[in-house]
């Protein structure tokens, strides 16, 4: 379950980190943040809905 959450912690620190350089980007007027930005924010939303690892335990 740890891993989960780390998985989706580190998803949602993407989103808040593209959507802050995204605004950066817009406010400055540099094109690279703009898409740096939109490629974070991108995969930070993906790997909060997608369930990395599978949702049924695994017991070895």
């Amino acid at each position: 379950m740890a891993a989960r959450e780390e998985t989706r912690s580190k998803g949602t620190s993407m989103v808040v980190l593209g959507v802050i350089l995204l605004i950066i980007g817009l406010v400055a007027d540099i094109s690279i943040l703009v898409t740096i930005g939109i490629i974070l924010a991108v995969v930070g939303v993906i790997l909060n809905l997608v369930p990395i690892g599978g949702t049924r335990r695994r017991v070895f």
